[in-house]
């Protein structure tokens, strides 16, 4: 990834489209569900937005994505929802910030502008479609897939980052031969186990605020393990032959954890 940010009038254009199809999303919700929350849910998000955009974790249109996913996290799911999300981000951000001079030197550091609404839903907009659902049907099983979109989108986020900020051998997880720092498929000791600790500590959390059970935020946090590595294997036999792009592999990588919680459910 090249460390300078331009973006060209076909991404403008797209994330004009992002814009303009979340924010009837987030109507067309609030009309289906009758949580109460909706007006503390809409402080919290602006609140979250703009504490993100200021400390650069996403771009400005980013900020206006996260705040309609806030919204509907907080509206449908209630305050613990915007807690896992707010977990996620810190953890997210650290590990961007993290060694941050070396990935630029290795040409993988995130653009300093912070992550476009196209990032923002890849990694949080299966998340966000469980809360809706649990919303709407009231079954508790879309509450382990939530939980378990989120552990992955944390888990291989925190990985990714973390790996390519240390010293360590980075093997392609197909062949488990040796490959510079940030390649597709790419795996580090040290970053699976930064992500098998932030999937934990996003899971622990659920448990600990009864969201979810124990078991079912062990079955969570095994999820989003399982969808980090599914997502390290589309990485090396997908994205290398750019045949996805890295949202869209990120994007099935929770959908894989989200599906998955619900199978062990």
């Amino acid at each position: 990834m090249n460390t300078t940010y331009r973006r060209s009038p076909k991404t403008r254009f797209l994330e004009a489209s992002q814009l303009r199809s979340a924010v009837p999303t987030v109507f067309a919700v609030i009309a289906q569900t009758n949580t109460g929350n909706w007006w503390l849910a809409l402080a919290a998000s602006v609140t979250f937005s703009v504490l993100a955009y200021t400390v650069r974790g996403v771009t400005r249109s980013g900020a206006i994505v996260g705040a309609c996913i806030c919204l509907l996290l907080g509206g449908t799911v209630g305050f613990r929802a915007l807690a896992v999300l707010l977990i996620v981000f810190i953890l997210t951000w650290l590990a961007t910030r993290f060694g941050y001079r070396k990935k630029q030197r290795l040409g993988t550091a995130e653009p300093r502008a912070g992550r476009t609404p196209s990032q923002v839903l890849a990694n949080l907009g299966v998340a966000t479609a469980c809360a809706c659902m649990y919303a709407m049907t009231h079954r508790p099983v879309f509450l382990l897939a939530m939980a378990a979109a989120f552990s992955e989108a944390v888990a291989d986020t925190v990985s990714s980052e973390f790996g390519q900020a240390t010293r360590n051998n980075t093997y392609l997880i197909t062949t488990w031969e040796p490959v510079p720092a940030g390649t597709n498929g790419g795996i580090s000791l040290p970053g699976t186990l930064a992500g098998i600790s932030a999937a934990a500590i996003v899971n622990l959390f659920c448990a600990g605020s009864r969201l979810l059970t124990w078991k079912w935020a062990a079955f969570s946090g095994f999820a989003g393990l399982a969808g980090m590595l599914a997502d390290s294997f589309l990485g090396a036999l997908l994205e290398q032959r750019r045949l996805l792009n890295n949202n869209a592999v990120n994007f099935l990588g929770t959908l894989f954890a989200a599906i998955l919680g619900v199978l062990l459910a």
